[in-house]
């Protein structure tokens, strides 16, 4: 505790000036220094005020299923940690090292949805219109910070757990910008929710987001479904209390995981790496060897749909030594009966776009 506290003291100067040129970054666009651009077709955007863990990537998959059986839908990623540059189409063939985790993840979940990658949302967005020129809404996958666009529609994530305004500048704390720049947001949701939330927990959440007139707030939570195994989502198995699990996760939060698995099963050993860790062959070891050890007659190795992006690179390790690597699906749900409410809100933008 005492070493943290110090860590935060010594680590307070670095934040001191990141969070100075990120104050001065968005005053240039506050101050109409620099002009955002604006599209012909409605832009969304899913994104947060902090690091990671926010649950972008499941509330981005929410919206696609939403919107995918009535309007063309594009996804439009950074496409982090991948080793191309510039735009780049997504295909059902291509892996994390030419696209990213979660790009690949929404393509191969979503074949039909066009899915695209481009460091600058700017210069992406006009070349999605030209590769697929009947898109009618574009998703910005963790586009926050990237101003040089203005969607139409913001939707700013903070878990309850952490929310922003207990907050600080990295690396004393996770902010990527400083809690004000939360105005910018139409909706805000409070994500990771707790299974149970009475409405005392929410009035007390509203009382300290002091939100504007204009926001709209909602409190979502994870639903979990029946693992299935990497390569043949056919085959599935239960999380009871005969099970013991090997978790491998490379999130960058997995407490919310971690609970929900460790109260289903009978043991939970847990191997934590980096948020969107390239897996690598001494890894795969590591894992074989730690599942080997444990006793049991019902074991098995679980992970994230995200994950497992990044262990397909060693598919042949894992089908050649039979390990039984088995993805968690997870969906969200929205508390106090507000899922409808949501999806009108969504809809209510997209009707009412002008171009």
């Amino acid at each position: 505790m005492v070493q943290s506290i110090l860590l935060r003291i010594l680590l307070l100067p670095i934040s001191l000036i990141y969070g100075f040129f990120s104050i001065l970054y968005n005053a240039l666009y506050d101050l109409k220094i620099l002009d955002p651009v604006s599209f012909n077709v409605p832009v969304i955007n899913i994104g947060n005020l902090t690091v990671g863990g926010s649950g972008k990537t499941p509330h981005t998959e929410y919206l696609i299923r939403m919107l995918k059986p009535y309007l063309e839908v594009a996804v439009l990623s950074r496409g982090y940690k991948r080793k191309t540059k510039g735009f780049k189409t997504v295909e059902l063939n291509d892996t994390v090292l030419t696209v990213g985790d979660e790009p690949l993840l929404y393509k191969r979940k979503y074949p039909d949805t066009g899915v695209f990658v481009d460091e600058s949302r700017s210069e992406g967005i006009p070349y999605i219109l030209m590769k697929q020129p009947n898109t009618q809404v574009i998703l910005l996958d963790d586009a926050f910070q990237h101003r040089a666009v203005k969607p139409g529609q913001n939707i700013l994530l903070t878990t309850y757990d952490k929310p922003f305004f207990n907050d600080f500048f990295l690396p004393t704390g996770t902010l990527r910008e400083w809690r004000s720049s939360f105005h910018r947001a139409d909706i805000i949701i409070i994500t990771k929710c707790p299974f149970q939330l009475n409405i005392r927990d929410k009035e007390i959440m509203l009382q300290k987001l002091n939100l504007l007139p204009h926001q709209r707030v909602y409190f979502s939570y994870y639903r979990y479904y029946r693992p299935y195994f990497i390569y043949n989502p056919s085959i599935t198995t239960d999380l009871d209390e005969s099970t013991d699990v090997l978790l491998v996760s490379g999130i960058a939060s997995s407490a919310y995981l971690v609970q929900y698995v460790g109260d289903m099963v009978n043991s939970l050993e847990i191997m934590d790496f980096t948020d969107h860790h390239q897996f690598t062959t001494d890894d795969l070891i590591a894992i074989k060897n730690n599942f080997d050890s444990i006793s049991s007659s019902k074991k098995i190795i679980l992970t994230t749909e995200k994950d497992a992006t990044r262990l397909d690179m060693h598919r042949h390790y894992i089908l050649e030594n039979k390990i039984p690597v088995y993805l968690l699906p997870v969906d969200i749900d929205f508390h106090f009966g507000e899922k409808s409410l949501f999806e009108e809100d969504i809809r209510n933008y997209l009707l009412n776009f002008k171009v």
